[in-house]
């Protein structure tokens, strides 16, 4: 026991004090709220203890905290014979509370504060949670830790240089893709199975973050089946614009000049496609919803995650081949062909490349608009196999060939005037 504790001034431990019984009272009052025998007070006191405990010396920690243990016990055993059921949570709370108040003890402010809102949202969201958790489906738990394993487990083990002597592929770079793109996925999925009872719109925009081929294929069988393959161009276009945000993401994060080669066609074609929707709402009335959920599969899997990788490598390699043999123009190419099975993978291997300087970051981004592009045309077959009105797939095909003779003709004229590379020249 240090005796300095004796002298500390006034004011910080007022401080301290205040904080502590504060953070024990916003844990103290939901418990309350929730009719537990541990409340308010019982929380502040537990708190402040923590914090006096914390302010005498650190051995004492250990000795308070014993008391903490012995209110446990205290308090479960007069549950167990009142009422035969065990307080764990608030158990575990009251345990937390103490930490959280010897912290405050120690100095930290941030830390208890900010631990102490997020413990009141756990318990506050108990029905929530259960809900969320109880309708959770083994595939989704499977794809969690998945994600946590190629994230956290295997990524930093993984050498960061290029393993062949012809300085083809680099297990790090196409690891970070892999992380990426199965992240990104992963939380739009999230993002569609909570919010897919708003109706196809929304689905099909969270879909088209996920997999836009994917939800092109769902979203017209749903549609010809409820009768509303009126709506298919509008759901479709919506998906397209979903799915050229996501590759402008994709490329802004690992290559942020190619900004300039991306924006501006990617923009272009959205903005048209988002002009056609607003005229079909205006020519055809309010938008028609749809609460059925869409059936979309889990975006984390062994499968995909192999898929992804092996595309990757497959588009990097090819693509560096290309480009020493070819130039921009065999590069080019591989995006066309690469954006017809994954846009995503294409140009996340274009991005890498380029920020390994072994291409351009116009090139780069010249190389995301076309796999976009890919990725729009090899919608067109989906819609034309599901929806069987002649005038919708007629409306359709005219207007996504709009849009993309609009994104071809940008990546024309920025090979000819290199406006992205005189903008990239003069941000450095």
């Amino acid at each position: 026991m240090s005796p300095d504790f004796l002298h500390y001034p006034a004011a910080p431990v007022a401080l301290k004090m205040a904080v502590s019984v504060g953070i024990g009272m916003l844990v103290g009052m939901e418990r309350k709220w929730s009719h537990k025998e541990a409340g308010i007070r019982t929380f502040a006191i537990v708190a402040l203890l923590g914090t006096l405990s914390a302010l005498i010396g650190t051995e004492f920690i250990i000795t308070a905290m014993v008391g903490v243990f012995l209110l446990v016990i205290g308090m479960n055993t007069r549950s167990l014979i009142v009422e035969e059921t065990l307080e764990i949570t608030t158990s575990a709370a009251l345990i937390v509370n103490f930490i959280l108040g010897a912290l405050v003890g120690l100095g930290h402010m941030f830390t208890p504060v900010a631990g102490a809102i997020i413990m009141t949202m756990l318990l506050a969201w108990k029905t929530e949670l259960n809900r969320f958790a109880g309708g959770l489906q083994p595939s989704e738990i499977r794809s969690a830790i998945l994600l946590g394993l190629i994230g956290f487990v295997i990524y930093p083990i993984l050498p960061n240089r290029y393993i062949d002597p012809w300085q083809l592929f680099n297990p790090s770079d196409a690891w970070i893709s892999i992380i990426a793109i199965a992240g990104i996925g992963f939380v739009n999925y999230v993002c569609l199975r909570i919010f897919s009872t708003s109706g196809l719109y929304l689905g099909a925009i969270f879909g088209g973050l996920v997999n836009s081929s994917a939800t092109v294929a769902e979203v017209s069988s749903r549609a010809q089946s409820s009768n509303l393959s009126s709506k298919m161009t509008s759901l479709c276009l919506l998906t397209t614009i979903a799915m050229f945000a996501r590759n402008l993401i994709i490329a802004t994060i690992f290559v942020p000049a190619s900004l300039s080669a991306t924006l501006i066609p990617l923009a272009a074609m959205s903005l048209v496609a988002f002009f056609f929707i607003i005229r079909d709402k205006v020519l055809e009335g309010k938008l028609t919803s749809n609460d059925a959920p869409l059936a979309l599969d889990s975006p984390i899997s062994i499968k995909k995650v192999l898929g992804f990788g092996s595309l990757f490598i497959l588009i990097a390699i090819g693509g560096t081949l290309l480009n020493r043999f070819f130039g921009s123009y065999g590069l080019l190419a591989t995006g066309l062909f690469g954006g017809l099975v994954s846009s995503a993978s294409t140009t996340a291997a274009a991005a890498t490349m380029a920020m390994h300087g072994k291409i351009t970051a116009s090139l780069a981004g010249n190389v995301a608009i076309i796999s976009s592009l890919a990725s729009a045309v090899i919608n067109l077959p989906l819609v034309w196999r599901n929806i069987k009105d002649k005038a919708v797939i007629r409306k359709l095909t005219i207007e996504l060939s709009v849009v993309i003779g609009i994104g071809i003709a940008c990546v024309v004229l920025d090979r000819i005037f290199n406006f992205s590379d005189f903008i990239i020249s003069h941000l450095k």
